[in-house]
């Protein structure tokens, strides 16, 4: 075999020798080759001067400033090179890192003077801990795991040398920082890199010197100012494809870049890869007996449908509606709106009963323990601040102690007379659903199907446990579902719950039905790459092995797909010369999809602004004998049969359903809701 030797000095001056053996030869197709191509091509945005943040690559050189929200944004880049179904590309998409203009000082200054003294280092704790911050002097970012009060930055610490120096005189020294707040706290970032074997101790940070990035939820709730980022982020298929094109310019021009690419002997096109999709036909929406057509370029029908009798419409015969005096005239006009709404729909109402309550979460949860009766079927609400204990209470009661719908309205909401009818509208069609009703249905061909949906939610705060939302179809035309969660406790897996949520499922199929359903579509979301194999080698045989439990007879197909909606592709439509967003129903399952996988990409919603993101699809497991036309065509139906939006959604329902129960259960209620209110989007 081959042996080089190479010899080189370190910064220390000692001489060093380096032999290289060659043991093998890698085919360019291979794992380690592809690995490869990525440290290569990241060498080469380094090359270019693009910092990475996380994964992506930004440019700190070309910033977009918005003043009046004291924003600057960094654009940058996703880049990942895969073996695609022909062959091995590289996919790539605009990237924006948001960068506030105060430091993690400023922000402790302003909460100081926002909060009690004796609650400051409880509401810094709570308001920073797990934030990135980036530090400018050499543009890396870290996550903020404690704040040490006890240190400030005239404390001393031991450099790798042996010698003792003060993190002022430190900043000075390597970095030319000045630190003027001599007594402020230091931030702690536990390293999560590893040299060789060791994890190298935590990082201290200066607050001084620390930006904040990303956005805060007031920030996400501040309309102006996310309307003023959109323009900078998201944007349109033309914009973003000239985008795109300056990273290739820049890898063109750059010399250094081209010299790098030579001796590997790679080399990239300069056009955007096209191919051929295909757009299935549209659907129409049923609504007890009368049939609708949409404009597919708006993938909505709310205008289509509105005054239509609703398939099944549940009476409001005993309600409750729940109110404090301030808001007695919003509760009253909500009243009186309903009233006007509900007759074109079919659901039959009487007045409720109103109760006036004191503006604290006791009061409501003592009205409400006195006021249900067997009889009630939705308690109504209206809160007068998005205050999330006094939801979160009322939310726990109803879903756990005392199962029966509710129904929670701001009175911020109903507050604008211009939007109100509409708004009404939308409460009506959500309580209708909570109740047991039903809204419209698509048309579905397969007979004897169950589809299920399945999504987690990482509860990082209390405890660290995960919940599984499950999602399954009671009836032939998908318009009941079964819900459940599965909770998990420590040391224990998902799928044990997931186990017990099917096997229920099951059984409330056969009391609907009167018989078992001979196929199961599963669409498990919230799954990564990374966690694949866990999937086909341990989730699905679990599955299959609950399905035999059931009984000895019964064997039906099975298939699992795992739903992706965080990816990097994106498509464009070419129309004429200029490119536009793909329409509503386009399906793509040539060259981007990968040789190893049954998969595709289906763009099933419209956007107004910025471009549409397809949402993957890889069928991990299929026992179903359905051709790759039909299992596309019935994910397609299903994402026109979310409730809570009388248009297409970007995933199948199941998926959102199971999604919201996660979420309320994971947010607000943090334990198993009664199994009585299974039956029900409950959750919506």
């Amino acid at each position: 075999s081959q042996v080089t030797e190479v010899f080189s000095r370190t910064r220390n001056g000692e001489d060093v020798k380096i032999t290289i053996t060659l043991t093998n030869e890698l085919p360019p197709t291979s794992p380690t080759c592809l690995q490869f191509y990525n440290i290569i091509f990241r060498r080469l945005l380094k090359m270019m001067n693009l910092q990475q943040i996380g994964r992506n690559y930004y440019n700190p050189s070309d910033p977009i400033s918005i003043p009046n929200h004291r924003l600057m944004v960094w654009p940058g880049f996703t880049s990942s090179i895969l073996q695609y179904e022909e062959s091995i590309m590289l996919c790539t998409d605009v990237s924006h890192k948001v960068l506030r203009s105060e430091t993690v000082l400023d922000f402790m200054y302003s909460l100081y003077h926002q909060v009690e003294e004796q609650r400051f280092r409880d509401a810094c704790a709570k308001e920073l801990i797990g934030l990135i911050v980036l530090t400018k002097y050499n543009n890396r970012t870290y996550r903020v795991d404690d704040i040490d009060w006890d240190a400030n930055p005239q404390c001393t610490f031991r450099k790798a040398d042996g010698s003792e120096i003060s993190y002022v005189d430190y900043y000075k020294r390597q970095y030319n920082q000045d630190i003027t707040d001599l007594n402020q706290p230091v931030l702690i970032s536990q390293s999560r890199r590893k040299r060789g074997n060791v994890m190298s101790g935590p990082v201290v940070l200066i607050p001084e010197l620390c930006f904040l990035t990303g956005l805060t939820e007031k920030m996400r709730n501040d309309f102006n100012m996310m309307k003023d980022l959109a323009i900078h982020t998201r944007l349109p298929p033309e914009q973003r494809q000239r985008e795109i094109r300056r990273l290739i310019d820049y890898i063109r021009k750059d010399d250094n870049v081209q010299k790098e690419l030579q001796d590997w002997g790679l080399s990239f096109d300069s056009n955007l890869l096209s191919f051929t999709g295909r757009v299935v036909q549209g659907e129409k929406i049923l609504q007890s007996g009368s049939v609708f057509d949409y404009n597919p370029q708006f993938a909505d029908w709310s205008k289509e449908t509105r005054g239509a009798p609703l398939i099944s419409a549940k009476p409001l015969d005993n309600w409750l509606l729940i109110y404090t005096r301030r808001n007695y005239d919003i509760a009253n006009t909500l009243l009186q709106n309903l009233f006007k709404v509900t007759p074109s729909m079919g659901i039959r109402m009487n007045k409720a009963t109103m109760i006036e309550v004191d503006d604290r979460t006791e009061a409501y949860l003592r009205v409400l323990q006195q006021s249900i009766t067997p009889d009630t079927s939705i308690a109504v609400c209206v809160l007068s601040s998005s205050r999330k204990d006094k939801y979160d209470a009322i939310k726990k009661y109803l879903c756990t102690d005392c199962p029966i719908p509710s129904q929670c309205v701001l009175a911020r909401t109903l507050s604008k007379p211009q939007t109100a009818m509409a708004i009404t509208t939308k409460i009506a069609l959500q309580m209708n659903c909570k109740m047991g009703g039903e809204l419209w249905s698509v048309e579905i061909p397969l007979k004897q199907v169950m589809v299920v949906g399945i999504d987690c939610y990482h509860d990082t705060l209390s405890g660290k446990q995960s919940i599984a939302g499950f999602v399954a179809s009671l009836n032939q035309t998908m318009t009941r579902w079964f819900s459940r969660c599965a909770v998990q406790g420590r040391g224990q897996e998902l799928v044990d719950g997931l186990k017990a949520c099917l096997q229920t499922a099951l059984r409330d199929w056969f009391k609907w039905n009167k018989y078992l359903p001979s196929r199961i579509i599963v669409y498990r979301d919230g799954v990564g790459d990374g966690q694949l194999n866990t999937l086909v080698n341990y989730e699905v045989p679990q599955f299959l092995d609950c399905l035999k439990s059931v009984g000895k007879d019964y064997n039906p197909r099975l298939t699992v797909i795992v739903v992706k909606k965080r990816v990097n592709t994106r498509f464009f439509a070419q129309c004429g010369g200029a490119l536009k967003n793909p329409p509503p129903g386009t399906v793509v399952d040539v060259e981007v999809t990968r040789p190893e996988w049954y998969d595709f990409f289906i763009v099933s919603q419209a956007v107004r602004n910025g471009c549409v993101a397809p949402t993957h699809y890889n069928v991990i497991y299929d026992t179903s004998k359905l051709k790759p036309d039909h299992v596309q065509r019935l994910t397609y139906k299903l994402c026109h049969m979310y409730y809570n939006w009388s248009g297409v959604i970007r995933v199948p329902a199941p998926c959102q359903y199971a999604h919201k129960l996660a979420f309320l259960v994971g947010q607000s209620i943090h334990r198993e809701p009664n199994l009585l209110l299974s039956d029900r989007l409950y959750y919506l």
